[in-house]
Parts: structure tokens; sequence; C-alpha cells
């Protein structure tokens, strides 16, 4: 691997880690179409790890506080102070996010009669020879951030029908109540299974179809993403430190680097475009692209060949 396509692989995962349009589906895809592979485990680590920078160096202010909050929480814990009353909304928002990191979980339950886990399907189909998965679920990224458009702009005109004269206008809910952290999580944990289903979209969405504010429901999703992202990096750490490093040092260092760079200014590109009504721009392209897959996955089956690559496709495993 050269300088190049490091950053080239940085860039794609700095971009479709945060903008709603799934990167785990476009690794797919590219996989597929293009026969395109991480080059080691480890090197795959080492982006997510760059995006997880650009994360931090977004909300820093925000995940400091939390932190601060954490360890406040802990001392009142122990000496018998923690109560729910009088909660402030750093709390809230800290208990929250545990809450919905609770779904995450029920990737590791075995299915009845399989002998693997619902993860293990997760890597199966991200790696099969089989579209059909990564297109439903672009479709059905599409279809959830239209929901989200659709019922946050619905709530915005209600209430801003009902407003009286000279208050701000109505933006949406500014907390999470249990119900949302649960919707939200159980969104993060769909996302997590099915490879096109977008993790930033589904639960952004969640969020705004259930009435919280766009501001809110981005700043939340993201935050979120940071035990995800270091809890994937954490469970595939293990296996890639137990083979050495097939790209070097410098290398993989440019890959971080651009994936840190790109995955700040996605999040920053996310927000203002959530902030300024534009996040139909996602939902047009994930339906697009998820239709036009789901038709060539068709396409495979029924010829039993990559219409790209012209190889020979089992479907049976």
């Amino acid at each position: 691997m050269t300088v190049l396509q490091a950053v080239l692989e940085g860039i794609i995962q700095g971009a479709t880690e945060f903008l709603p349009v799934s990167s785990s589906g476009h690794l797919s895809l590219s996989q597929h179409f293009l026969g395109i592979q991480q080059p080691s485990l480890f090197f795959d680590v080492m982006l997510h790890l760059g995006t997880l920078a650009a994360v931090l160096a977004v909300y820093y202010k925000l995940v400091w506080r939390l932190l601060l909050e954490f360890f406040s929480m802990i001392r009142d814990l122990v000496t018998k102070n923690l109560t729910a009353k009088r909660m402030s909304p750093d709390r809230r928002m800290l208990l929250m996010l545990f809450l919905s990191l609770v779904p995450l979980f029920l990737l590791f339950l075995p299915v009845p009669g399989s002998g693997r886990r619902l993860k293990d399907f997760a890597d199966q189909w991200a790696t099969d020879g089989d579209i059909l998965v990564e297109g439903f679920s672009l479709i059905a990224t599409g279809l959830l951030l239209s929901a989200g458009i659709f019922f946050s702009r619905r709530d915005a005109k209600i209430h801003n029908k009902e407003k009286r004269p000279g208050s701000r206008p109505y933006s949406g809910r500014k907390e999470y109540n249990a119900g949302d952290a649960l919707s939200v999580g159980l969104m993060q944990c769909a996302a997590a299974l099915f490879p096109g289903l977008s993790r930033s979209g589904s639960t952004l969405s969640a969020g705004l179809i259930r009435g919280i504010s766009r501001k809110t429901a981005l700043d939340y999703s993201f935050v979120l993403g940071i035990p995800s992202i270091l809890a994937a990096a954490a469970l595939e750490m293990k296996d890639a430190l137990s083979a050495p490093p097939s790209v070097p040092a410098g290398v993989i260092l440019a890959g971080i680097a651009s994936a840190a760079l790109v995955g700040f200014l996605a999040i920053l590109l996310l927000r203002w475009m959530v902030n300024s009504g534009h996040l139909a721009v996602f939902a047009i392209y994930t339906l697009v692209l998820g239709i036009v897959v789901t038709v060539v996955g068709f396409v495979e089956h029924r010829t039993g060949i990559n219409l790209v690559s012209g190889a020979i496709l089992n479907f049976n495993g």
C-alpha cells in the first residue's frame, strides 16, 4: 500500500463514517464490485481511531463535561447522595447515553438453532457475494431519513401554529427521555447488524421521529458514536495485534491523518446541512443507490455473475 492509497482509504472512511450514507455499506459494495480490501485489520482499526479523533476534536467541550459528570456521579453514588431530583442536563444526557448503549449487547446473543450470534450474521452479510442486504438496508436508510425530516417539519409546524406572538420558533425537545434513548439504541444496534443501514443516519432519524430538535439529535448521535467506535476498535484490536502490521508506519499515519481531517470536515458539513434543512440530499442519495443496488442484486441472482467483475457468484456460502 502506498501513501496515496492510504490517504484515499482514510478519505473514504472519514466521509462515510459520519455522513448518513453507511460506511459499512459502501465498504461492502466496494469489496463486491471492485475487489477493494483493507490491507490489514490493524490498518482498519487505526482508521477508526482517526475518525474517533475527529469526533473528539468537534465535541471536546461536551465530552469533557460528560467525563466530569461521570466522576461526579460516581462520587455521589459512593457518598449515597445520588438522586434523580435536580439532575443537571449533562448528567441526564450521560444516563441516556448509557441507556442507548444497552441494546448493543443484543448483538452477542445466540440465535437459536444456528450456533451463531447476531454479530456473526452481520459479518457474513458484509463479506458474502450477495448485495441484496446492502440494497434493502440503503433503502431503509433513505426511508428513515425521510421519516425524520417529515416528523421534524410536522412537529415544528404544529407547535409554531400554536405559539404566542413574539416567541421563538419551536425546533423540538432539547432533552432525551428513556424511550428516546432506547429507540436510538435499538436503531444503532440495527445499523451494526445490517451493512448499508447508516449508524449516524438511523440514530439521527430516531431522535427526529421522537420529536428531538435537529441540533440535539445530531449532537447526541455523534457523541453516542464515541463508545461505539471504541468498542469496535477494541474488539478488532486483539485479532489485529496477533499478526504484525503489513503496512509501514508512515503509511498508517497518513491514513489516520486523512481519516481524522475528512471526518472532522464531514461532521461540520453534516451539522450545517442538518441545521439548514438540507438533510434530504442524503435521503435521496441512499434511496437511489439502494434501489440501484437492489436491482443489480436481483440480476446477479438470476445470472450468477458479478455484473462488474464478471466473477462467478456462489450464493449458497
